[in-house]
């Protein structure tokens, strides 16, 4: 059978992560044996492993009704079953929003919103935090008919009246095309579901995938969190058209505006080209078939404003029968393993690409710290034993006056160490001044002003600048924020500065950190809203109370979650700042009294010098292999970073 490359390069991925988290875990585990770990590097290697086995890897499918969506997503990944997994049939079949996961916490089951809640301002993802929101149907993996019957559950309606459709925001009385689904007795049939989550144990959902499947062109307008969350963060895009109706004109708009990367990211946006075997014609034969194949390519990547080869025509019923039927010849013909192959070239590189630098950066900074003491420490043994080999043949008045010296050392010292516990109160001062301006309170508290005078607006003008001078005064804060980095950072440069000179101690710039990553995305959020809310024409359209639901329903919610991220690393920032200098303060101090004991105890007789000399060399020779182990573990880490996709797929 011809294999799934996608599953391979994933898998090797996901062995490639393993590797990483081990190789991380050993340096945890060896700095736990030499005693060189404390609280705050032991949080950041913690923090680290679990960004790296939390590590999720996004999928998003989007097309209109009857493009053959779920009928792909069942080829790709499901076809081990057998048959359908996901319901895939003519006409709509997916109703709602669907995420298919893994999360070994909760039971395998189909987790269902009602879709009351869209009369509510809170998002999906709030009410993945409420689980007693939700409607669970439990279903047996073992039994594929029962899993089939379960997901059918996604594709049902309920019938209300125009009016709830209406308070749902699924219904547009100035829309010509929403009054065709009005039934005769002035009701209309809307999805059952919100949102759903199918969680169960595949081999490829368990290795960290999710896929999203979104139910038709509609929703993307519908539920706004789509089109500023899940999509612009999922890794791969998938858009479907069909090959037997061409591109349609909504489907031309939503690539444009939601799918092709202006606003967002461009790497992992595909265009699959669908239901190709609609021409495959018995009376043409086969170069007459690729020609007319080519020009339905052709035609899609002109108006997509892709080139050819961004084109990816396929049969998704083909490629899934040819695998369950294990049938190699219609796999092929099918054309499924060309787009599986760029899926896989486009998705996990860029994928590994993003968590190798991530955590190299973080890895790197916590061995130097690690090699940094260790350096400090023999540099300390040499001093001392190079102090005590000057003792030699000299008489107790050269001791004493050595002892005197190492004794005004650590006078000295402890006097620069108030100099330092002066700093730690100035940091401490600077680095609340820093989260006023990045503050998670004044934030909301500034959503609720925001939405407040939005409500009370009674002009278009006062809603637009109710909506810019949120965005005005979020990246004023960021940028203030930059300023208190800057200041911070400059400050413990100076500090490192003079300890170096005035102590001895390793000198060491502190990191480099912006927010200039947060202020891009807020950008493309701003950007978001000008381009969706804040026009003429949807001002007119949407009544105030609709508009202001749908602003903060998305943009609100995700500006939100920018600060909380931002918050995080500028916490991670702050401690890869200060940790090295109070380990190399702590060090050095220990240093001066490890000196002192030793001469004392050679001028008061309690130890013979060479006595001393000998077992500080063997306490040097033991630093030195110390050393050794780190520079290994470095090459360890270093090694286990390196990726190669094709040769860990061909060993799996």
């Amino acid at each position: 059978m011809v294999e799934n490359k996608l599953a391979h390069q994933f898998a090797a991925y996901t062995d490639w992560r393993k590797a990483l988290v081990e190789t991380i875990c050993d340096y945890r585990s060896w700095l736990n044996e030499q005693e060189l770990n404390d609280a705050q590097i032991d949080q950041r290697i913690q923090f680290l492993l679990e960004r790296l086995r939390e590590d999720k890897l996004n999928v998003a499918f989007v097309a209109e009704f009857s493009r053959g969506k779920s009928e792909l997503i069942n080829a790709i990944f499901f076809a081990g079953y057998g048959q359908r997994l996901l319901p895939s049939s003519a006409g709509r079949t997916t109703m709602c929003p669907t995420e298919l996961l893994y999360d070994p916490s909760k039971p395998t089951s189909l987790q269902l919103l009602p879709i009351d809640t869209r009369s509510s301002d809170a998002t999906t993802t709030e009410y993945k935090r409420y689980p007693d929101e939700w409607k669970v149907f439990e279903f047996d993996i073992d039994d594929s008919d029962s899993m089939v019957e379960a997901f059918k559950e996604v594709s049902r309606t309920k019938n209300v009246t125009v009016a709830e459709a209406e308070r749902f925001g699924l219904f547009d009385p100035n829309s010509a095309d929403d009054a065709l689904n009005v039934n005769q007795d002035g009701t209309i049939d809307i999805p059952a579901w919100r949102y759903a989550v199918i969680n169960f144990p595949h081999p490829l959902l368990e290795q960290g995938l999710v896929i999203l499947d979104t139910p038709g062109l509609n929703a993307i307008g519908t539920e706004p969190e789509l089109t500023l969350n899940m999509l612009p963060n999922a890794h791969a895009v998938l858009f479907i058209l069909a090959a037997d109706t061409g591109v349609t004109k909504s489907e031309i708009d939503v690539w444009r505006q939601y799918i092709s990367g202006t606003r967002w990211k461009q790497k992992g946006r595909l265009a699959v080209l669908n239901k190709i075997d609609g021409l495959w014609d018995e009376l043409k034969d086969e170069a007459q078939i690729e020609k007319e194949i080519l020009k339905q390519v052709n035609t899609s990547a002109d108006l997509l404003g892709l080139s050819p080869n961004q084109i990816f025509p396929i049969s998704a019923q083909k490629g899934l029968l040819a695998k369950v039927n294990k049938d190699d010849d219609l796999l092929i013909k099918s054309r499924l393993l060309e787009l599986e192959k760029a899926l896989s070239d486009e998705l996990i590189p860029s994928k590994k690409e993003i968590v190798r630098d991530n955590t190299q950066s973080e890895i790197e900074d916590l061995i130097n710290n690690s090699l940094g003491i260790l350096e400090a420490r023999l540099q300390g043994m040499n001093e001392q034993l190079e102090e005590l080999k000057g003792l030699r043949g000299k008489n107790e008045d050269v001791v004493e006056h050595m002892m005197n010296k190492v004794k005004a050392d650590k006078e000295n010292f402890e006097k620069g160490l108030q100099r330092f516990q002066a700093l730690r109160s100035v940091f401490s001062k600077q680095t609340n001044e820093l989260f006023t301006h990045l503050g998670m309170e004044s934030l909301k508290s500034l959503v609720i002003k925001t939405r407040e005078n939005m409500v009370a607006a009674n002009f278009t003008k006062q809603l637009r600048n109710a909506m810019d001078e949120f965005f005005s005064t979020i990246k004023s804060r960021l940028m203030s924020s930059d300023a208190q980095i800057d200041e911070i950072k400059r400050m413990m440069d100076a500090m490192y500065e003079k300890f170096s000179k005035e102590h001895g101690l390793r000198k060491t710039d502190a990191p480099v950190f912006s927010t200039l990553r947060y202020q891009k995305e807020l950008t493309k959020l701003e950007r978001a809203y000008k381009e969706q809310f804040s026009t003429a024409l949807n001002m007119i359209a949407n009544e105030k109370m609709m508009l202001t639901s749908k602003f903060f329903e998305t943009l609100a919610s995700r500006v939100i979650h920018v600060y909380e991220v931002a918050n995080r690393d500028v916490e991670n920032w702050l401690k890869a700042v200060i940790s090295p200098m109070e380990s190399q303060v702590r060090e050095h101090q220990l240093q001066l009294r490890r000196r002192l004991e030793s001469i004392k105890r050679i001028y008061q007789a309690t130890d013979t010098l060479e006595d001393r000399i000998s077992e500080l060399e063997g306490i040097e020779n033991s630093i030195q292999a110390q050393v050794a182990d780190l520079k290994t573990l470095r090459q360890h880490i270093k090694n286990a970073l390196e990726f190669d996709a094709d040769a860990q797929s061909k060993a799996a």
